[in-house]
């Protein structure tokens, strides 16, 4: 019972780690930024560190379980380099530039329901309205979205009692000067809804590729592959190579931490994850990670929260719960009708064996 129990919470924790992660990703991002480094710059360093982290790992680990490299797992592998790293990171980034940090964020909560879409388009997802397990991913998705819109959007009184009056940009925002940028809101909301479009995708293609290959060797693949094209895109439009150093600074840390933990780690994660419960399951904890950033930002960049920040929070919980109580009430339901499939099978004199069941 206790093993089941451990098993049936693996893929919550290691998802609340990935959104821990993502949350520690956006604040190193202000710290790059503040400093003047480039954004498109940092996604290329991101996943150099990424490749140089990951490799290793999943040529030892997964030496002697990794099949035959074919063609079709070097496209499929190219692809989600370029729809899930180097594409949707380029597309966010230039999004920032035409509306606002704000405005991108609530476009991004866009993801769930997308992956939703796509999921049951691809059928990845079983979907049935007239049931209680559909009705609760949709509902889910809604109050997930709805939620991350009111944290982002809404602000309401001030909450000080988590404040440290810390802020660690304070040295940044004294030193540097800020860019004006013209804002374009339609070119920005379109760039912003192909990056969520992109990200989607790939959390559809990573699931189709884990099933032919292992997770470190697909997430090294993904990693190297992204870094390539992102490099070639971002040559071609950042030429000044004073910009490319890096020196022991934050620029420097930012790149590893987003790379090893954001891209090595995460990526890893989020391919199990896709493997074992599916692409709606791991992008409906993604408004989770707007809770962890509200919160990081008031201890280390004395960020205050909100009464906006509290209820978005509180409305993305309860629709992450109702995602993963349909995804647990759905599990439950097929593992009962195989079983009951098997026990008919066996009155009947049948001497098929027993199939396999999705483990965690």
């Amino acid at each position: 019972m206790g093993c089941v129990a451990v098993d049936e919470l693996k893929p919550i924790l290691l998802m609340l780690l990935c959104q821990l992660a993502s949350g520690g990703v956006n604040i190193f991002y202000k710290f790059a930024v503040a400093d003047g480094m480039k954004i498109r710059i940092l996604v290329v360093y991101r996943l150099i560190f990424a490749t140089v982290f990951i490799a290793p790992i999943a040529l030892f680990f997964e030496r002697k379980s990794r099949p035959k490299f074919t063609w079709t797992i070097a496209y499929q592998a190219i692809t989600c380099a370029l729809l899930g790293q180097a594409l949707a990171s380029n597309l966010y980034a230039e999004s920032l530039v035409l509306t606002s940090a704000t405005y991108a964020a609530a476009m991004a909560n866009l993801i769930p329901a997308l992956t939703l879409l796509m999921s049951v388009v691809f059928r990845l997802e079983k979907f049935d309205i007239r049931r209680s397990t559909g009705k609760s991913k949709v509902l889910g998705t809604g109050l997930g979205i709805a939620g991350a819109m009111i944290l982002t959007l809404y602000k309401g009184i001030k909450i000080d009692f988590l404040s440290t009056n810390v802020n660690l940009l304070r040295h940044y925002e004294s030193t540097t000067h800020v860019t004006v940028h013209h804002h374009n809101l339609v070119s920005g909301t379109a760039l912003a809804l192909c990056s969520c479009i992109s990200y989607a995708a790939w959390l559809i293609l990573q699931a189709k590729l884990i099933e032919k290959y292992p997770v470190f060797s697909s997430t090294a693949l993904t990693c190297f592959n992204g870094a390539v094209i992102a490099g070639v895109y971002c040559l071609c439009r950042e030429r000044d190579f004073t910009d490319w150093k890096l020196g022991w600074n934050i620029r420097l840390l930012s790149a590893a931490f987003t790379g090893i933990v954001g891209s090595g780690i995460v990526i890893a994660i989020t391919a199990w994850g896709t493997w074992v419960r599916g692409p709606l399951y791991v992008s409906s904890f993604s408004p989770l990670a707007l809770i962890f950033v509200a919160l990081l930002g008031s201890l280390v960049l004395d960020e205050k929260l909100h009464l906006g920040s509290v209820i978005g929070s509180v409305i993305i919980v309860l629709g992450l719960y109702l995602v993963l109580w349909g995804k647990s009430k759905e599990i439950k339901d097929s593992s009962s009708l195989e079983i009951t499939a098997i026990s008919d099978g066996n009155r009947r004199g049948d001497e098929k064996p027993l199939s396999p069941v999705q483990q965690v």
